[in-house]
């Protein structure tokens, strides 16, 4: 056995906590004791003296730090890599940390801890909204940098199944490809493999400090909280499909619209309305509370609230909605 000591490990807890205000996605973030600090997503140890599992040592410090209560949560992923926190030569403590996405309705930053506030997620993904209309920046900034690149030699790099071109024109839907609104995760470390976000460069990869400049691709965050948040967003458009994850978003009761907004504002995607009615229609997600609304700016709306009996009636009471492209 050799005597070489190990670097230590410590298990780390780091949530996404996604919440809906103004029809935008919101996320949970925390700002470094420093100015000019980068956020981050709320992260803390765990304690396996205090606290019996990972899910009730999360809550209970994002109730500490954050000042906020937990309602929906899940565990994402196990986030390891060296780049996370250490670097070649390092002897301090390793941090693997545990993702998980989590779902509010609290968005009141008042009421949030100093340091702790909610920013549309969409700051940090910008190519991920397509509600309005495609980016610009993915014609103008992000492909033409990304064929460059797929078109150089992958010298030391591991077998893939796809080559750089076929990545790019599947992650990205160009050239006869669709966009596919679930690959956040996907895009996100393609351009971090090519050297295009700021993580990239201060992480030391070469296809980045071979660059004279950076294109400016959403704000940075620090550690790789960036790629946890892109795999939240895409297990949360995923699970929108085939769970009735959306109305952990929404207040007991709501409008049709409201419904629609928040699904548009988590996929990206804008949605066509008469489509939309008709889908909710038929999964018989939602029913009638017989009360108006005259909170909505116009014509009185119907108020609707989930029909939780769905959920013992079939496997996947989800909203398996289509965008319009």
């Amino acid at each position: 056995m050799s005597d070489k000591l190990l670097t230590p490990i410590e298990i780390g807890l780091t949530a996404a906590i996604v919440a809906i205000e103004g029809n935008e996605p919101m996320i949970l973030v925390a700002s470094g004791n420093d100015p000019g600090d980068l956020a981050g997503l709320p992260f803390g140890p765990f304690d396996a003296v205090r606290h019996r599992t990972f899910e009730i040592g999360l809550r209970a410090w994002v109730q500490e730090q954050a000042g906020l209560r937990l309602g929906y949560v899940e565990q994402l992923y196990t986030f390891g890599d060296r780049g996370r926190h250490a670097a070649p030569g390092d002897t301090d403590v390793h941090v693997a940390s545990i993702g998980y996405l989590a779902l509010t309705r609290a968005v009141d930053n008042a009421q949030r801890a100093p340091g702790a506030y909610f920013e549309p997620w969409y700051r940090y993904f910008p190519w991920e909204d397509w509600r309005t209309e495609k980016p610009a920046m993915i014609e103008r900034d992000i492909l033409p940098e990304l064929t460059r690149w797929a078109i150089q030699p992958a010298e030391g790099e591991a077998a893939r199944a796809l080559s750089r071109k076929d990545r790019v024109r599947l992650f990205f839907g160009c050239d006869g490809s669709q966009w596919d609104e679930e690959r956040v995760l996907d895009r996100y470390e393609l351009l971090y493999e090519a050297g295009l976000v700021e993580e990239a460069r201060r992480d030391g990869r070469a296809a980045a400090l071979s660059r004279k400049a950076l294109p400016k691709l959403g704000e940075p965050m620090r550690f790789d909280h960036r790629r946890i948040l892109a795999t939240a967003i895409a297990r949360l458009r995923a699970k929108l499909k085939y769970r009735p994850v959306v109305f952990e978003l929404l207040p007991n009761e709501f409008t049709l619209t409201e419904l629609q907004r928040t699904v548009e504002a988590i996929s990206g995607r804008h949605l066509h309305k008469q489509n939309f009615r008709r889908l909710v229609e038929n999964t018989a997600l939602v029913e009638p509370t017989g009360v108006m609304s005259t909170q909505t700016g116009g014509r009185p709306a119907a108020l609707f609230r989930f029909r939780r009996e769905v959920l013992q009636e079939r496997p996947a009471p989800g909203l398996g909605v289509r965008a319009r492209r």
